[in-house]
C-alpha cells in the first residue's frame, strides 16, 4: 500500500546527552564552573610543532591531569582507561 504508514514506528536513532547523565553535584561539575582553560591553546601555540602528527590538546591534557589528581589516579595508563569508562570524566574533558 502506498502512502504514509499509519502505525507508530520505533525511532531509528536515539538522543544521548552526557550532561543528562552527570549529576549537578558531582565534583567535576563544581570544578568546571571555575576552571576556564580556553585561552591556554593561544599561550602554548609557539611550543607545538606544525609538522608530524597532531599533538594532544593542552586543555585536554590539563583537564585529564585534574581528574587524575582529584580522584587519586596515579598512572597515566590507568587514567586513560578510567576516562574511557567514566561518563563524568568524559563530560569534563
Amino acid at each position: 500500500m502506498m502512502g504514509p504508514r499509519q502505525e507508530a514506528q520505533p525511532a531509528l536513532f536515539y538522543e544521548f546527552s552526557l550532561e543528562d547523565h552527570v549529576p549537578q553535584d558531582h565534583l567535576l561539575c563544581s570544578i568546571d564552573r571555575f576552571v576556564d582553560l580556553r585561552s591556554i591553546r593561544a599561550h602554548l601555540a609557539d611550543f607545538y610543532s606544525h609538522t608530524g602528527r597532531p599533538s594532544v590538546d593542552p586543555e585536554l591534557l590539563i583537564r585529564m591531569l585534574l581528574v587524575g589528581y582529584c580522584f587519586g589516579i596515579r598512572s597515566e595508563r590507568r587514567l586513560c582507561e578510567e576516562v574511557h569508562l567514566n561518563l563524568a570524566y568524559r563530560w569534563f574533558l
